[in-house]
């Protein structure tokens, strides 16, 4: 093909996110950049169709055009962002002027009504990969409400991905729906909940439903001040700074007790840190580092 090194890795990883999957389904194909403000205002439109839409057989792919030049050259992409309707490894519309939800949804409308769209796929699971990095990505960055459209698309693309559930019921509690996410949980097949990422995210819910009422911490705060000494009231506090949000609070506050008491209410304390550790994700880098103080109160 004449293609350098890097091309060619650029060509394989959109025919594996785009090519492959747009063999059944209808891709929505989005031309973004870091650095482009219209990209994230379009972003969670996309994200919240394609999730509306997954049941019909529509997934949603982003290439950023800085780490694919290559790609974006042969779509004679000019302008960001741009948006191609692809199936079966051809474009099929231009949707970039679509910018409500009503305006694309019609047009998609128009297209599933003309394209033999398979929902599900033939027969065969669809790699959710790269959906699963990019609904990672945007929770990490706190966008709680972009998060749960994705993680909501893939679990609709495919319900046996423990992954997909783990996210969405973050997602979920980071939007502020834990009643939602709890839902989730709960309607769970026993297989997928006993997978360790669900088990994870199960545990993040369970320590966010100990977030104290309004004004509550502050109270809680000024009683371990006064009482430094008092277990309980460290504990108490620790509980109430982590489900607040406040992580290095509720890590400082236990560390502190491990090292003055590591034996109290039965390793309390160690048994409420590990708890959060596994809330967060032992990949985390602060679950790491935390790991690490850990290790030197246990063992020096």
């Amino acid at each position: 093909m004449g293609l350098n090194l890097d091309e060619q890795k650029s060509v394989d990883r959109f025919r594996k996110n785009v090519v492959e999957p747009s063999m059944h389904s209808l891709v929505i194909l989005d031309f973004w950049a870091e650095w482009c403000g219209p990209c994230k205002a379009l972003a969670p439109l996309l994200e919240k169709v394609a999730a509306d839409y997954a049941d019909k057989g529509v997934v949603l792919a982003k290439l950023n055009v800085d780490e694919e030049q290559f790609i974006a050259a042969q779509f004679q992409v000019r302008s960001i962002p741009t948006v191609y309707a692809m199936f079966q490894g051809q474009p099929v519309a231009d949707l970039t002027n679509a910018r409500s939800e009503s305006q694309l949804k019609s047009v998609l409308d128009q297209l599933l009504a003309k394209l033999p769209v398979q929902p599900g796929g033939p027969g065969e699971v669809q790699d959710v990969t790269p959906l699963l990095a990019m609904g990672d990505e945007v929770l990490a960055s706190g966008e709680g409400e972009r998060a749960v459209n994705i993680f909501a698309q893939i679990v609709e693309i495919a319900p046996d991905n423990a992954a997909a559930h783990a996210g969405l019921i973050r997602a979920l509690l980071m939007a502020g729906q834990a009643e939602e996410a709890q839902g989730v949980l709960d309607t769970l097949d026993p297989k997928i909940a006993a997978d360790p990422a669900v088990q994870s995210a199960a545990a993040a819910l369970a320590l966010a439903a100990e977030a104290p009422p309004e004004g509550e911490l502050a109270q809680l705060r000024a009683a371990a001040l006064a009482a430094p000494d008092n277990m309980e009231t460290q504990f108490d506090y620790a509980n109430a700074a982590f489900a607040a949000g406040d992580r290095d609070t509720a890590a400082n506050v236990l560390l502190a007790m491990i090292t003055a008491n590591p034996s109290w209410n039965e390793s309390a304390a160690r048994a409420k840190l590990l708890q959060i550790f596994e809330a967060i994700g032992l990949e985390d880098p602060w679950v790491s580092a935390a790991r690490r103080r850990l290790s030197i109160v246990l063992f020096g």
